[in-house]
């Protein structure tokens, strides 16, 4: 069984999409664990701001298995792949770690550059997995959060029920 970690991301009916991705990932898994909500704006393009999330889950599927299976439910939340490839979304679910696994296969990537690279991804990550370290250069997620500039992407922690919808 690998744990592995998903960041879901919406600025297209952000709650319900949200809370849609996060009940079709139960469907899947048993036990999910679940990150506080963030909003950021947009990266790479003009756009409404985004709410970001990470969920961490235990699964016996492969990870071409997960990365199928989190576009299929992209898919089934109406998500547009006609666009750019930076735009807004209904629906946005990446697969960032999968155990300590590195893999460079195509497209899928393990694990995700995003971590690093991006506020919405990491500081998440790092709620629900501080000490977890990265295994290209072995520094805990709280030490790379640390060490980002956080006043480059702005976050706000945003109050959510996952009861409506």
């Amino acid at each position: 069984m690998a744990r592995i970690y998903i960041s879901i991301g919406s600025n297209t009916q952000r709650e319900h999409y949200l809370r849609a991705g996060v009940r079709a990932l139960a469907e899947h898994f048993l036990s999910l664990t679940i990150s506080p909500v963030y909003e950021s704006s947009a990266v790479g393009f003009d756009g409404d701001n985004f709410y970001n999330l990470v969920v961490a889950v235990d699964s016996d599927l492969s990870p071409q298995a997960v990365d199928k299976l989190l576009k299929q439910i992209e898919d089934n939340n109406q998500r547009d792949r006609s666009g750019p490839r930076f735009s807004g979304r209904t629906l946005d679910l990446d697969l960032l770690l999968y155990d300590d696994l590195i893999l460079n296969e195509g497209k899928l990537i393990l694990p995700r550059e995003e971590i690093t690279q991006n506020a919405f991804v990491l500081k998440p990550l790092v709620d629900i997995a501080p000490t977890l370290c990265d295994p290209r250069n072995g520094k805990s997620y709280r030490q790379l959060w640390d060490e980002y500039d956080q006043a480059k992407q702005p976050l706000w922690v945003v109050e959510f029920s996952w009861l409506a919808d």
